[in-house]
């Protein structure tokens, strides 16, 4: 496998062969398209659903499968009897009828993912987010979030732009988390997004994917994609909703409108996307909420191509031949001293600081050589492994 990063909140997964259970079957790939035209036809008004609480608490990610009693969260739609089969066990609509009411409902479920959904700028970087508490604790993946303490500007449904901040990610599986500043919303809870839970998802279950590919757009709005899952693994799902550059850290939802999942990557088809499980931002919620960062996706550990000491200063004792830092220029002997916005105390912070990078990622270094301050740009590398 071979994966790529385009700086714009995405990454790209080529392989040679797919690991989709279910046959991408031409019929179903023209289904799943008219049900996408059909999301831009006028939406059937429904009832307001009851006032929700949280839908996390600050502490942690319940897996609330919403079935019946009180519903938390903002984008449930109760799915009609006879969509109960497609949304349990998924397969293809049987008659006429049962497709046209699946095009109401992913309408519905369309229109209420609207509020929670957002567009995420960090930098020069953009994707995707999902509002999942009243008070502004928003998903995404961790190859958008970046690293802990970034501040970050999302962009909501109706145009308004609001200031977050990154909190932690679990880069083993893409997980990052990011939550709004307060005062931003006029003492009022932030739309957001129901939870469902990964654990009983299958192939062929039908999902719903929204997003901001290429970043917000005012004349365009929200970009709905209706698909269903191919494969489930412990650590992604893989759908044929089709993604693409700046969608990374959207949501992904079923026919009831609860979240199942984030989108990650994009595969070397459109009809091959990873997306990350929600189960997984509940398992690693209490260390992404207190700021930490740990791990690195298969493929994706970041390497700079150098090898030093130093207890007191980041000596670079060997730089290998094209190595990411011999193209930028850094030279043997040089004294690491700030990488990006982080200061180099020694040889261990410098590896923790590259260690919080992404592949493909450009990076300002300030070099101590011979006396004077020389800066490079580093564009981080893929280790061999």
């Amino acid at each position: 496998m071979i994966f790529s990063s385009n700086g714009a909140g995405s990454l790209k997964l080529k392989t040679s062969a797919s690991a989709a259970k279910i046959p991408r079957h031409p019929a179903f790939r023209t289904l799943a398209a008219a049900l996408l035209v059909a999301l831009a036809s006028p939406l059937v008004a429904q009832g307001p659903i009851s006032s929700q609480s949280e839908a996390l608490s600050d502490r942690g990610v319940g897996n609330a499968a919403n079935q019946g009693g009180s519903v938390k969260g903002d984008t449930w739609v109760a799915p009609p009897a006879s969509l109960q089969k497609l949304l349990d066990e998924g397969g293809v609509p049987e008659t006429l009828d049962i497709l046209r009411v699946l095009q109401r409902q992913s309408q519905r479920v369309a229109a209420r993912a609207e509020q929670s959904t957002v567009s995420v700028q960090i930098g020069p970087a953009q994707g995707c987010g999902v509002i999942v508490t009243g008070s502004g604790f928003v998903l995404t993946a961790a190859h958008v979030a970046m690293r802990p303490g970034k501040p970050a500007v999302l962009t909501l449904a109706d145009g308004r732009t609001v200031t977050a901040v990154t909190r932690g990610m679990n880069r083993h599986v893409d997980a990052g988390l990011m939550k709004i500043d307060a005062g931003q919303n006029n003492g009022k809870p932030w739309p957001h997004a129901t939870l469902g839970k990964s654990e009983d998802l299958r192939s062929g279950m039908w999902c719903i994917a929204t997003g901001h590919p290429g970043g917000y757009d005012s004349e365009r709005g929200m970009v709905t994609r209706v698909g269903r899952i191919l494969d489930v693994r412990e650590d992604s799902l893989d759908t044929d909703c089709a993604l693409i550059g700046g969608d990374s850290g959207g949501p992904l939802f079923d026919l009831a409108g609860r979240l199942i999942a984030v989108h990650s990557r994009i595969g070397n088809d459109v009809a091959d996307n990873l997306h990350v499980p929600i189960d997984h931002f509940g398992e690693s919620w209490d260390r992404m909420s207190r700021g930490e960062s740990w791990g690195y996706l298969p493929g994706f550990k970041p390497v700079l191509g150098v090898k030093g000491n130093g207890t007191t200063q980041a000596n670079v004792k060997v730089v290998y031949p094209g190595s990411p830092a011999a193209e930028a220029g850094v030279e043997e002997g040089d004294v690491v001293e700030r990488f990006g916005d982080v200061p180099i105390s020694d040889f261990e912070s410098l590896k923790n600081a590259v260690a919080d990078t992404m592949p493909g990622e450009r990076v300002k270094v300030w070099l101590r050589r011979e006396g004077s301050l020389v800066q490079v740009v580093i564009e981080i590398g893929r280790a061999n492994e």
